[in-house]
């Protein structure tokens, strides 16, 4: 079910992507069009104006022209929109629109930039006064795109964008909810899971108070209580995930070493924890000690896993001025350093039993209840690795 279902969400993104794609295709054609037509408009507004002109020119000096023709002049004297340079055939400015500064026309080297930026954006135009003495005098105008041409080139590729950017904020909305209503039912689990476990532990005390009062092995009597207290913390831990977490200061190398002391006596006899803390001077920080040791647990049972049944563990405390550094080695079978982030990644296991859920759920303890880091420091493969939890040092007052 889980397979068809990733299969048509694969197929509705396909489709949403093709309909965008052809939309946007859409788009860009028609406006292109339109921007076209314009283009072939303009062309033919500067060939009607061009026309007026010489028609101007000729009956002035026949003087058959006493007043202005009204569409003549409104031809010559409206054509605003579109900017032009008119030079005579020496290239000589003898007019120019408002549109262009007048910074270009004083500056040569500008003005001879405008004036072949303008040719190849639109063939010039010569206006001929065949009808002077000197007939090889002439006009020349040359004028470029007004800005609703300008505008209408663009808008496709702006209208794009917007698209692309209301896409992205809905992708982005969509797997925000998505992961907020995953978080939402992973602690509804938990707390479930917590509320489920309370009874059998409950009893499981009852249980042990009744062995003590038998004729048995008390040491194995007090084995049980312990994995009881531990099976206990565990209830607990679940309990606060998606609660408000409250961080204490607290001594790591206390904190670590009750960890490691539970998890030694459960390791194959070939296999070695070692552990300098309690050997060193306290280191404090601020953690939830329920939380923190469950990371650290954590790490163990990677390194045991990837030890195989023998092979060394070896867990090392050591600080500066700011930070605490928490390392657990293993001498196991290593990681591909293009797995070096992928390991903390929910459901990534290379384990053929497991959820892949026990590095990333530590990483989310580290780094958004306790504001650390948690990183492969070295791995190498048939050597072993190194994982590090990084947290901010606190001194006691």
């Amino acid at each position: 079910m889980k397979l068809r279902r990733d299969i048509f969400s694969f197929r509705n993104r396909v489709v949403v992507i093709i309909v965008g794609v052809v939309l946007g295709g859409i788009s860009l054609l028609y406006t292109n069009n339109m921007a076209q037509q314009l283009k072939e408009k303009e062309q033919h507004d500067v060939a009607l104006w061009a026309h007026a002109m010489e028609r101007v020119n000729r009956e002035v000096l026949s003087g058959k022209l006493q007043v202005q023709d009204p569409l003549v002049e409104d031809l010559i004297s409206n054509n605003n929109n579109i900017p032009f340079i008119i030079t005579n055939q020496n290239l000589e400015v003898v007019n120019y629109s408002h549109l262009i500064p007048e910074e270009i026309i004083d500056h040569p080297d500008k003005l001879r930039r405008q004036i072949e930026k303008f040719t190849e954006e639109n063939t010039p135009r010569t206006v001929r006064f065949w009808w002077r003495p000197d007939n090889n005098y002439y006009h020349i105008i040359f004028y470029g795109k007004s800005a609703l041409l300008k505008s209408l080139y663009y808008f496709p590729y702006i209208q794009l964008l917007v698209i692309a950017a209301f896409i992205t904020l809905g992708f982005i909305a969509f797997r925000s909810s998505k992961h907020d209503e995953q978080n939402r039912v992973w602690i509804g689990l938990a707390k479930e899971t917590a509320h489920q476990l309370g009874t059998p532990t409950s009893s499981l005390l009852g249980w042990i108070e009744y062995l003590r009062a038998q004729n048995v092995d008390q040491t194995a009597v007090d084995e049980m209580q312990k994995d009881l207290a531990h099976l206990m913390k565990i209830v607990d831990r679940f309990s606060k995930i998606g609660s408000e977490t409250p961080l204490t200061p607290a001594n790591i190398n206390e904190v670590v070493g009750e960890s490691v002391m539970y998890f030694r006596k459960r390791i194959p006899r070939n296999v070695t924890l070692e552990y300098n803390g309690l050997a060193i001077a306290p280191v404090q920080a601020n953690i939830n000690s329920a939380l923190f040791e469950w990371v650290v647990e954590n790490l163990m049972k990677n390194s045991l896993d990837a030890l195989q049944g023998h092979g060394t563990i070896d867990v090392k405390i050591s600080s500066d001025d700011r930070n605490v550094m928490i390392d657990v080695r293993d001498t196991g079978k290593g990681i591909p350093k293009s797995n070096w982030k992928r390991i903390f990644e929910p459901g990534f296991t290379t384990k053929t039993r497991g959820w892949g859920l026990g590095l990333s759920l530590s990483r989310r303890i580290v780094e958004e209840y306790h504001q650390g880091k948690i990183f492969v420091v070295d791995s190498e493969i048939g050597k072993g690795t190194t994982i590090r939890v990084l947290l901010k040092r606190t001194f006691a007052g």
